[in-house]
């Protein structure tokens, strides 16, 4: 997706994408940032709880944000779990960063250091009781883990002998499970998150942007959670506001990368990038 250039920025393959990146770098102070965690400014690991943020995120973060009108991490971890990941708390130069946790329905604040939310969903406390003993009857027990979200809860296949297949299989039941409790199944690379219906991250991404009076907005991501951002910057684009798509790259994951303007190598792809743009802008 990128070719030779004088720039050390990447050539974003569409027209779209060149637009959204002059905007960016024309009027950086409108401009909004937003960002995947896992996958994205995080490596991917078998274990989600011991995910951190790739070393240089944060130096480039602190370099970029005070440049541009806002930085929003979207995530579907707790805010709290995520910022503790990233290490964003007290560091100077984010005072303009805010992580939307749980698809938005959370909300961390670099300025203040609190977390705002409403109540969680009912269904997910039941989900959480029943999803145990559904695993153990399907066979699934052993390889699979449980993430515990706190708004939403996640089963994991990366562990098994054979993640995606025990993935394809549990992606019925754990569907009709989710059904009765009113929540829906939201599938990711060897994950399957069972949450309320209406979070996703092209509604916290459209609606920050609208808060903020983005004159363009960059969204980097990697997985099929990430497809509603994808799609909501594409909304903006038509309705006037420059965008820019970025896939942080892997083999488990090809939508996003067929849709993307750019694509980096990973997080430390990612982080380069961001390291590129506050360069450029000066």
């Amino acid at each position: 997706m990128t070719g030779p250039t004088d720039s050390p920025l990447p050539v974003p393959a569409t027209k779209a994408g060149q637009e959204g990146l002059d905007a960016l770098l024309t009027r950086p102070g409108t401009a909004l940032i937003g960002l995947d965690f896992d996958g994205t400014l995080a490596p991917i690991v078998a274990d989600p709880e011991q995910a951190r943020a790739h070393p240089d995120a944060v130096p480039a973060l602190a370099a970029l944000a005070p440049k541009v009108a806002a930085v929003a991490v979207i995530t579907g971890r707790p805010a709290e779990v995520a910022v503790r990941g990233g290490g964003f708390a007290d560091v100077p130069g984010l005072e303009h960063l805010v992580v939307l946790g749980h698809y938005g329905a959370e909300r961390w604040d670099a300025r203040t250091g609190e977390v705002s939310a409403p109540e969680p969903h009912p269904g997910v406390a039941a989900v959480r009781t029943e999803l145990p003993e559904l695993l153990e009857r399907l066979g699934a027990s052993q390889g699979t883990w449980i993430e515990e979200k706190g708004r939403s809860v996640a089963v994991h296949t990366r562990r098994a002998a054979d993640p995606q297949a025990t993935l394809d299989s549990l992606r019925e039941p754990l569907a009709g499970l989710a059904g009765r409790h009113g929540l829906i199944v939201e599938p990711g690379r060897m994950v399957l998150e069972l949450r309320p219906p209406g979070m996703d991250k092209g509604a916290a991404l459209a609606g920050f942007a609208r808060e903020v009076g983005a004159g363009s907005v960059l969204f980097a991501g990697d997985d099929l959670g990430d497809l509603p951002a994808f799609s909501a910057v594409d909304t903006l684009r038509s309705d006037g506001t420059p965008g820019l798509l970025v896939c942080s790259g892997s083999d488990e994951v090809t939508e996003l990368r067929e849709r993307a303007d750019v694509v980096v190598d990973g997080p430390e792809g990612v982080v380069r990038l961001l390291s590129e743009l506050a360069a450029r802008i000066g």
